[in-house]
């Protein structure tokens, strides 16, 4: 399959040939930041222009003598509001930490990047603390999904900034993360790629936590192997390349069909998820229904408000008394969930996960990915959240796939499965936990049958 002009492959190999430079790269990403007709005003909260420059004309020079610290060297990303970058105030999305100190360290995340040589463009735009799969921020606006700007649609959360820079072409590639669905959830309302790894696989160090329990760090890119590429550094990995796009050709694939992960889809949903099961089958690889009863029994887990409400609480308990005036109202109500949940609540909550992790994965081993829809809807219109019940009911739709397989410890992916000129879609695979190289060689091949 021909590299995507939009990939991290295909820059790579532009910068190897001399067709292009580091500060090229990073310049027309900056054009597009400022254009004044275009989302960079509300996807980015940070933009680090100056030090963006000095590190791609840095990466050229090291090019040009043979001593680029990768062959991804120079190309341009963004990082999200909750990553501590040395000198720079971590806010996560917020106004309550206007006066939060620079970090004194880079979370191993970028730095890790950043030692392969991408140029960090600066900090995008984000739910307030990660609190939600809308993508709406009330303090730094909300950036747009690139279907149907017209109207105003929702870019999904909470790594909207994230998503929109990638699909914007305001940099190949993102830093976000992932607790609920918060890189996936965008990535398919955006029509790009977002990736939740098995969550010990990259370090939770220098990172403004929401839940330490569920949160894991993933990119948001244009490929399943340009995501592979970002993880592989995360991960700690000394170099890092994407995988081969095989054939699915006697993969299989389960589809828990008979779960809440296909009830309330919207007609959109089912007929672009549909023609990509059709397509999968049409090229060999094999489709199993099956019955993940596990699924079913997350909501009772999680009645009493889940690790997010009681971990948040845990983290802002002491901000909200000093500043609780300053949060998102939307986002402080969540969090106050956890203050009415007790030692026992959450003992119960961390047996009962322990117990369906075991037993679902027990269900899932022996297939190559669990496929689903990644989210319910196609981007919303941004009036429709307006109304308290509406945004309540559309963020608990956008997160319900997406958080079942992060309470399951597993790893997952979204891949857009919408045909061009359609509302975005995103097709959800899921893999076993520490599965990861697995699933990205299977995204691969994946991404590959479904491009007409």
């Amino acid at each position: 399959m021909p590299h995507r002009s939009n990939s991290l492959p295909a820059a790579a190999e532009a910068l190897a040939s001399g067709r292009t430079t580091a500060e090229a790269l990073t310049e027309a990403a900056l054009e597009r930041i400022a254009d004044p007709s275009g989302e960079g005003s509300r996807a980015f909260v940070a933009v680090q222009a100056e030090a963006a420059r000095a590190t791609a004309r840095a990466m050229d020079a090291l090019r040009r003598v043979g001593r680029a610290p990768s062959r991804w060297a120079g190309i341009p990303i963004s990082v999200k509001d909750l990553f501590d970058q040395q000198g720079v105030p971590t806010r996560a999305g917020s106004v309550a930490l206007d006066d939060a100190p620079p970090a004194a360290a880079t979370a191993p995340a970028v730095a890790r990047l950043e030692r392969a040589g991408f140029v960090v463009l600066g900090r995008t735009n984000m739910v307030e603390f990660a609190f939600s799969g809308l993508g709406v921020n009330p303090h730094h606006g909300t950036p747009l999904s690139p279907y149907d700007r017209a109207t105003g649609r929702l870019p999904g959360g909470s790594s909207s900034g994230a998503a929109v820079a990638v699909a914007d072409g305001m940099g190949l590639g993102a830093l976000g993360s992932d607790t609920g669905g918060s890189c996936r959830v965008p990535a398919a309302l955006c029509g790009i790629v977002g990736y939740k790894p098995t969550a010990r696989r990259v370090p939770l160090t220098g990172v403004l936590p929401l839940s330490p329990s569920l949160d894991s760090i993933g990119p948001l890119a244009n490929s399943a192997g340009c995501c592979a590429v970002l993880h592989g550094f995360m991960a700690g990995a000394e170099a890092s390349e994407p995988p081969t796009a095989a054939s699915v050709a006697g993969l299989r694939m389960a589809v828990p069909e008979h779960s809440f992960l296909f009830e309330d889809l919207e007609p959109a949903v089912v007929d672009a998820f549909g023609r990509a099961v059709a397509r999968l089958e049409a090229a060999g690889a094999r489709i199993v229904r099956i019955d993940l009863p596990e699924l079913a029994e997350i909501p009772a887990a999680n009645a009493r408000g889940g690790f997010a409400a009681a971990e948040s609480y845990a983290w802002h308990r002491q901000l909200i008394a000093e500043r609780g005036d300053r949060y998102d109202p939307r986002i402080i109500a969540r969090i106050r969930r956890g203050a009415a949940m007790d030692a026992a609540d959450y003992l119960n909550l961390l047996a009962a996960r322990a117990r369906l992790v075991a037993s679902a994965a027990a269900r899932m081993a022996g297939f190559d990915a669990v496929l689903c829809p990644t989210t319910a809807l196609t981007p919303p219109a941004i009036a429709a959240v307006q109304d308290e019940a509406e945004y309540s009911r559309i963020n608990l739709l956008l997160l319900r796939n997406t958080a079942a397989f992060n309470f399951l410890d597993s790893c997952s992916i979204s891949l857009p499965c919408h045909r061009a000129g359609e509302a975005p879609v995103g097709l959800m695979l899921t893999g076993p936990h520490d599965g990861d190289a697995a699933l990205f060689a299977v995204a691969a091949a994946v991404e590959a049958a479904l491009v007409e």
